[in-house]
């Protein structure tokens, strides 16, 4: 059974890397998707921040490859697996049905992020490069992805403002980064990919200026940076 779930994972991380390509010319929610149409919506990061996936597919494949061929039998690599094929298998179908719906999208985001937490949190200290490193930083971005599509949620349904949804998200990203790095103390490569994005929402927050946003994203990168340094 122990095997089985290493291939498993492994054949989910290699499906999961490659969804993309059946999906060609997503570059994210099509404004018009909502009822309330989200023209550079303040809670998104800056369009380079996305080029982090490609870190995310390599290095998830690495992970599973290697402990597939490596530590298919190890127990220390046994705990995480579960949860980490949820994730994964759940993101491969991600990109087909954002192209449909937001709504579904943004729930598969979190269901992709639940079970990447859950992962994260039973990994082993052994083999950082390979095991604790890709999902930190895989969980660490989906923490901002998720509370992104929820802002996106909020002002295309009409429920909040778009500055509003924006100032809520964040918060709320920056409480459950909080929360993963107390309970989960030494895991820079997770604050690192939260931290990814914050940059990329201030970069994308730059013209038209927008200093709400901007000084709420500078006081969570430095207040991440700080935990991050404390739980080393």
């Amino acid at each position: 059974m122990t095997r089985m779930l290493a291939i498993l994972v492994f054949a989910a991380a290699v499906a999961f890397a490659a969804s993309p390509l059946f999906v060609r010319g997503f570059d994210g929610f099509d404004p018009g998707q909502f009822p309330i149409p989200q023209e550079n919506p303040p809670a998104q990061p800056a369009g380079y921040a996305f080029s982090i996936w490609f870190l995310i597919y390599a290095w998830m494949i690495a992970g599973t490859g290697y402990g597939l061929f490596w530590r298919a039998d190890d127990p220390r690599w046994a705990a995480h697996r579960a949860p980490l094929f949820i994730s994964l298998a759940v993101g491969t179908a991600w990109l087909p049905v954002a192209v449909v719906s937001p709504l579904a999208a943004t729930a598969l985001l979190w269901v992709i992020l639940g079970s990447a937490l859950a992962a994260l949190m039973q990994t082993g200290r052994s083999d950082r490069l390979w095991l604790q490193a890709p999902i930190a930083v895989f969980a660490g971005w989906l923490t901002a992805a998720a509370c992104t599509g929820l802002g996106l949620l909020l002002a295309g349904y009409g429920v909040a403002y778009p500055q509003g949804a924006a100032l809520f998200v964040l918060v709320l990203a920056l409480l459950l980064a909080s929360a993963v790095l107390a309970m989960r103390p030494g895991t820079p490569e997770y604050g690192a990919a939260v931290i990814w994005a914050l940059v990329g929402v201030a970069v994308g927050n730059l013209e038209p200026m927008n200093p709400a946003v901007l000084g709420l994203a500078a006081a969570g990168i430095a207040g991440l940076g700080v935990m991050m340094w404390r739980t080393a």
